[in-house]
C-alpha cells in the first residue's frame, strides 16, 4: 500500500531523473560529441525539447502519483490523533499494546476496548479518551510495583563474586546469579534502568526502592526482572509477604535473615485466615486480607511487610458503654476497663488494626487523626523545650 513515506520517494526519485537527463543534455550539447563533427551546435532547440520532454514525463509521473495517493488513500478518523494527544506517551506497553497510536486505534474503532488502559495517564487521562469515544470511564484502583524481597546484600549470602556486566539479567548467565537465595534480588538495577518513570531507584543494599508518587504500574520493571521478584499489585494490598523463597525453612535461614521460613505463625495470628502455606511459603489471600498488620508484627523472621507507613492508634470516645467487646477481639490486649464503664487503649500496646473500631457495637472507638491528643502531645513537648532552656 502507497502511504506519505511512498509518495515522498517517488517524488524525489522523479526529481533526482529530471536533473539527471537535464544534465545530460547539456553535456552532451557541450562536449561535441555530434557524430558529424559540426562547427556549431544548436543548443537553443535542444534544451527546448528537453524541457518538452522533461515536462512530459512529469506531467505522466504527477498523474500517476496523485492516481496511487487517490486509490491507495488510508482513511484517519481525527478522533484517533486526538487520543494520541491526551495520552502519555511512554510507550511502556502497560494497555496490552504494542504502542499509544496502536491503542489510541483500538479505543476508537473497538467498542470493547476501554477508555482507562493508559495506566500513567492516570484518571483524567482515561475521562479525556472517554470523552472523545463516547464511552465510560470506570475507576480504576492504582497499582504499585512491589519488591518481593528484603535480602539485601548485607543480609543474604552469596555462593560467589560476580564480576561481570552490572546487569540482573547478564548475572543470571553465570550459573543462575550470585546469590545464595535463588528465588532472591539479585541487586545490580536492572528495573531502575528499564523504568520509564524513573520511580525505582537502588538502595545502599543493593535493592529496589519504588517511589509509588511516580510509579504507574506499567510493568516494564516485572518484565525485565529475571527472579520475578517484582509484582504489580493493587494499592489497597498494603500487607505483604516480602519474600519468594520455596526453599525449606532450614535453608532459608542459612542464606538470608529476613526470609520466609513457613513457620505458620501468621497463618495461626491472622483473625480473618489470610495467610496460608503452600511450597515452603506463606502467602496471603489479598481478598480476605484486611490490612490490619497483625502478621507483620507476629512474624519472626519479618519477612512480611507492612506499606502502611503509620497506623493511627484507636482511642475510646465518651459514649463507650464498658461492653468489653473491644477488649474480647483486640490480638495484643491493648483495651482495658471494667464492665459498664468507660474503657481505654493501652498506646504502646495498639498495632492500629482497627478491629476493634470494626465491632464496637456503638462505634465508640475510633482510629483516625486525634486532634486533641496530638495538641496535648505538642503543648507537652513545647513545655518541656521551654523549662530546659
Amino acid at each position: 500500500m502507497f502511504n506519505l513515506l511512498s509518495i515522498k520517494k517517488i517524488g524525489i526519485f522523479t526529481l533526482t531523473l529530471t536533473l539527471i537527463l537535464f544534465c545530460s543534455s547539456i553535456l552532451y550539447a557541450g562536449v561535441g560529441g555530434g557524430v558529424e563533427g559540426k562547427e556549431k551546435v544548436e543548443i537553443v532547440p535542444l534544451i527546448k525539447w528537453t524541457l518538452v520532454f522533461l515536462a512530459g514525463l512529469g506531467t505522466v509521473f504527477g498523474i500517476g502519483i496523485a492516481f496511487a495517493a487517490k486509490r491507495f488513500a488510508v482513511q484517519i478518523d481525527p478522533r484517533v490523533e486526538k487520543v494520541v494527544d491526551v495520552l502519555a506517551h511512554a510507550h511502556c506497553g502497560a494497555c496490552g499494546y504494542a504502542g499509544c497510536e496502536q491503542y489510541a486505534e483500538a479505543v476508537v474503532k473497538n467498542p470493547d476496548v476501554s477508555p482507562n488502559l493508559c495506566i500513567p495517564a492516570g484518571a483524567k487521562g482515561a475521562e479525556a479518551v472517554a470523552l472523545i469515544t463516547g464511552k465510560k470511564a470506570e475507576i480504576k484502583e492504582p497499582q504499585f510495583a512491589r519488591i518481593m524481597c528484603q535480602g539485601g546484600w548485607s543480609k543474604s549470602v552469596k555462593r560467589f563474586k560476580y564480576e561481570g556486566v552490572q546487569d540482573c539479567r547478564a548475572a543470571m548467565l553465570a550459573g543462575g546469579g550470585d546469590k545464595a537465595c535463588r528465588y532472591g534480588c539479585l541487586g545490580y538495577g536492572t528495573c531502575s534502568r528499564v523504568c520509564p518513570f524513573g520511580a525505582i531507584t537502588m538502595t545502599e543494599d543493593h535493592l529496589p526502592f519504588v517511589d509509588i508518587t511516580k510509579c504507574t504500574g506499567c510493568r516494564k520493571c516485572e518484565a525485565a526482572c529475571p527472579t520475578k521478584v517484582i509484582e504489580v499489585l493493587p494499592a489497597s494490598r498494603q500487607v505483604l509477604v516480602t519474600c519468594h523463597s520455596k526453599d525449606k525453612g532450614g535453608d532459608t535461614r542459612k542464606n538470608c535473615q529476613v526470609g520466609c521460613i513457613a513457620c505458620g505463625i501468621c497463618v495461626k495470628a491472622c483473625p480473618f485466615d489470610a495467610p496460608s502455606i503452600t511450597n515452603n511459603l506463606s502467602r496471603i489471600d489479598l481478598d480476605k486480607c484486611k490490612v490490619c498488620g497483625i502478621c507483620v508484627s507476629k512474624c519472626p523472621t519479618k519477612a512480611i511487610t507492612d506499606f502502611i507507613p503509620s497506623r493511627p492508634k484507636a482511642f475510646v470516645l465518651d459514649n463507650c458503654i464498658g461492653c468489653q467487646i473491644c477488649s474480647k477481639v483486640c490480638p495484643v490486649d491493648a483495651p482495658s476497663g471494667e464492665l459498664k464503664k468507660l474503657h481505654v487503649i493501652n498506646k504502646d500496646k495498639c498495632i492500629g488494626c482497627g478491629i476493634c473500631t470494626a465491632k464496637c457495637p456503638v462505634q465508640a472507638i475510633d482510629g483516625t487523626f486525634n486532634a486533641q491528643e496530638v495538641f496535648a502531645a505538642a503543648a507537652e513537648k513545647k513545655k518541656k523545650k521551654a523549662e530546659a532552656a
